[in-house]
């Protein structure tokens, strides 16, 4: 194995003119608790984008050159002597958000910590197993730890064809809920395909307004005005969450930031390879095409993920 390796990287903040392609990166150290990932896939995220032009730069620290990418499927090369729950040859997938900013998945290999990744669902892809993490966790803990959603929960799911929104929808739908989802129109035939009983446009005005009773839990990915509107929306409003907008605690609801979890990891490889969960790829770019596939998800309104392949 050589000490180099290929990968996307930048030197500063800034737009996509920023990222590079590397050829002379070194491959990263695998510490005692670090797996050392072969990349197939690395699964492209808004956030991708907001550490790039420095939005989290007072949250974590950052150590350039940065490579982005947090989402990746792939291979074990090497473990570290304190890792026990993966060996080298397993295929793997995770959410590696490490606690600093610098080592990212956009890359020929990637050191992850244990506790960032599980055993990769036997019946994804590699493609779609690289775009499951961050949005499948995202959605898994809203609805089972913040709005602790079970059999016979109606739930409504905001921006329910995005990426966080359609892996709620399923999720919701495996708890046992009523799923209430939220699109434009053209996405109503793809919502109910995925379990929605009722699909509304959010285009035709506050929700409040449309459905016919409140809802047991509302799930919130766009903020603004439709969170404002949620508290009307729901029977309760601790059982409001939202993942984009912090304000919804002044409301009584909960703000949920996405964690690594190898349990949730493993429950979420559980319902795909059991056919509840499934992950529409919407776009694969090469390595390095990376800019391309993050101005594609800037721009909104992509059905499905969007990955980097490397293999």
């Amino acid at each position: 194995m050589a000490d180099r390796m290929r990968g996307i990287a930048y030197d500063g903040f800034g737009g996509v003119e920023v990222l590079r392609l590397r050829e002379d990166l070194p491959v990263p150290p695998v510490g005692p608790d670090t797996v050392l990932v072969r990349v197939h896939a690395a699964g492209v995220n808004p956030v991708d984008m907001a550490i790039r032009a420095g939005g989290l730069a007072g949250a974590f620290p950052h150590h350039f050159p940065v490579v982005p990418g947090w989402d990746v499927s792939g291979v074990v090369e090497k473990v570290g002597p304190a890792v026990t729950s993966v060996a080298p040859g397993d295929e793997v997938f995770g959410y590696v958000r490490r606690d600093d900013v610098g080592l990212g998945t956009c890359a020929e290999y990637v050191a992850a910590p244990q506790r960032c990744v599980a055993h990769k669902p036997q019946s994804l892809s590699f493609a779609e197993a690289g775009a499951l993490p961050l949005a499948g966790l995202t959605a898994y803990q809203a609805l089972t730890e913040a709005l602790d959603v079970g059999e016979g929960d109606r739930v409504l799911v905001h921006r329910a064809s995005g990426g966080v929104g359609f892996n709620a929808v399923q999720i919701a739908v495996a708890l046992g809920a009523h799923v209430i989802g939220t699109s434009s129109a053209k996405n109503h035939g793809f919502l109910r395909d995925a379990g929605c009983a009722e699909v509304f446009d959010y285009a035709d005005g506050p929700l409040s307004q449309q459905l016919s009773e409140p809802v047991d839990a509302v799930l919130d990915l766009v903020g603004g005005a439709t969170l404002a509107d949620a508290p009307d929306q729901v029977r309760d409003p601790s059982r409001i969450a939202s993942v984009v907008d912090p304000a919804v605690n002044d409301l009584g609801g909960q703000y949920v930031f996405v964690r690594p979890d190898p349990h949730d990891l493993e429950e979420l490889a559980r319902l795909a390879d059991d056919g509840q969960l499934r992950v529409p790829v919407a776009k694969a770019f090469p390595l390095e095409r990376t800019a391309e596939a993050q101005e594609l998800v800037a721009a909104g309104h992509v059905r499905g993920k969007v990955v980097v392949t490397l293999r």
